[in-house]
C-alpha cells in the first residue's frame, strides 16, 4: 500500500510543540534575536528535531531580501570559473548570501532564458562573465535595477559595474613580447564560433599586434567550439603545420588546447621551444606542470572571486544604485620552457 506523502512541518507546528507563538520562533530563526539565550535554544533544538525548514521566500515579502545572488558563468568544468565562484561563495557567506549559479554554454539565447528565470525569484544581485549580451538580456537586467556585476573583460558598453582587463590588450601585449623575442611567424588558434566572445577578443589582439609590426595574420587556425578542450589543441597541430609550415610559434586562445598542441608536436618530432613555440592563456594548471612549461597570460580568478564578493558586500549593504565601480584585473606574462 503506498504511504502518503508527509505534510512539511511549519512554523505553527513548531510554536505549538515549543509552547511559544508563532513570532517568538521567528525571531529565535534570526542571528541577532532579542529574546533570551535559554528560550531560543529550546526553539532551535524542537526546530532541529521536527526538521522544519524555514519559508524563506515568505520572509523575503516583508523583508524584500531573497538571500542569494544569481551567478552565470560560461562553463561548469572551466577551472577558472569554479576558481572564481568558489570565492565568491566564500565572500557572500560572510554577508548571508547564498549562490543561485548557472551556466550559459556560451549562448546569448541560454544566458537571456537564464536571466529571465533568475530575475522571477528576486535575487538581490545578478554576477556574469562577460561574452557579450543579447538586447533582451541587457534590457532585463537595465529594469531590475539591483546590482549586477560583469567579470572577466572590461567591455566597451558595461550594464553596470565590471572586474576585468581588456583580453584584446592581454593577448596584443603577449603577441608584442614574442616579436620582441624574435618570433615572426606566429600563428593563431582558436574556436571556430567565438563571436562576441573573450577568446575573439583575443583573437583580435594576436591580429592587431601582428598588423602594427608589418608582419602577416593570415596563420589562423579555427576549431571546435568554446571552450576549447586539450583534444582540440592535439587535433588542429597536425593540419595547422601542414598548412604553415614555417610557423614559429602557436599562440592558443587558452591554455588548455596549448596543452594539446605541446603534447602532438612532441610527438611528431618538434623540440619545443627550439624549433617551435606554444603559448597559452590563463595560467591553468595543466600549464604550470606540463614538459616543458607553457608560456602564458596570467589571471588569478579566485582574486576576481574574492573582489566581486567584496563589491558586491558594499553594493548590498549601502546604495544598490550607486556608480558604477569598474575595477580593473592585473594581467601579466608568464615566460616558461615552451618559448625560447
Amino acid at each position: 500500500m503506498p504511504t502518503s506523502p508527509k505534510t512539511p512541518v511549519t512554523m505553527r507546528d513548531v510554536a505549538r510543540a515549543a509552547g511559544v507563538s508563532r513570532m517568538t520562533v521567528s525571531r529565535a530563526l534570526k542571528k541577532d534575536s532579542p529574546i533570551s539565550k535559554e528560550t531560543r535554544e529550546r526553539i532551535l533544538k524542537v526546530v532541529r528535531d521536527m526538521n522544519y525548514v524555514p519559508d524563506q521566500m515568505a520572509g523575503s515579502l516583508t523583508t524584500k531580501r531573497s538571500g542569494f545572488v544569481a551567478v552565470l558563468v560560461p562553463s561548469l568544468n572551466n577551472l577558472h570559473f569554479a576558481e572564481t565562484v568558489q570565492a565568491l561563495t566564500e565572500e557572500l557567506e560572510a554577508i548571508g548570501q547564498q549562490i543561485l549559479l548557472g551556466y550559459t554554454d556560451y549562448s546569448k539565447q541560454r544566458e537571456e532564458q537564464l536571466v529571465e528565470a533568475m530575475l522571477r525569484r528576486r535575487p538581490e544581485a545578478v554576477v556574469l562573465s562577460y561574452d557579450g549580451h543579447s538586447d533582451r538580456t541587457m534590457e532585463l537586467l537595465s529594469d531590475a535595477n539591483i546590482p549586477v556585476v560583469e567579470l572577466w573583460e572590461r567591455p566597451a558598453d558595461p550594464l553596470q559595474h565590471t572586474i576585468g582587463f581588456s583580453n584584446k590588450d592581454a593577448a596584443a601585449k603577449m603577441t608584442r613580447a614574442l616579436i620582441e623575442r624574435g618570433y615572426k611567424n606566429i600563428a593563431f588558434l582558436s574556436e571556430a564560433d567565438d563571436a562576441w566572445t573573450r577568446g575573439a577578443a583575443r583573437r583580435a589582439g594576436w591580429q592587431s599586434a601582428m598588423q602594427a609590426a608589418g608582419l602577416s595574420d593570415h596563420r589562423l587556425m579555427k576549431i571546435g567550439k568554446p571552450p576549447l578542450s586539450i583534444e582540440d589543441g592535439a587535433r588542429a597541430v597536425p593540419q595547422l603545420v601542414e598548412d604553415f609550415p614555417d610557423t614559429d610559434c602557436i599562440f592558443c586562445v587558452s591554455d588548455v588546447p596549448a596543452f594539446g598542441a605541446l603534447t602532438v608536436l612532441k610527438s611528431m618530432g618538434k623540440n619545443v621551444p627550439r624549433d617551435i613555440g606554444v603559448v597559452g592563456f590563463g595560467n591553468f594548471e595543466v600549464s604550470r606542470f606540463s614538459t616543458p612549461s607553457i608560456t602564458t597570460v596570467e589571471v588569478d580568478p579566485k582574486r576576481i572571486g574574492h573582489t566581486t564578493g567584496k563589491l558586491l558586500a558594499e553594493l548590498l549593504d549601502g546604495d544598490r544604485a550607486g556608480t558604477a565601480r569598474h575595477v580593473p584585473v592585473e594581467v601579466l606574462l608568464s615566460f616558461r620552457g615552451s618559448t625560447r
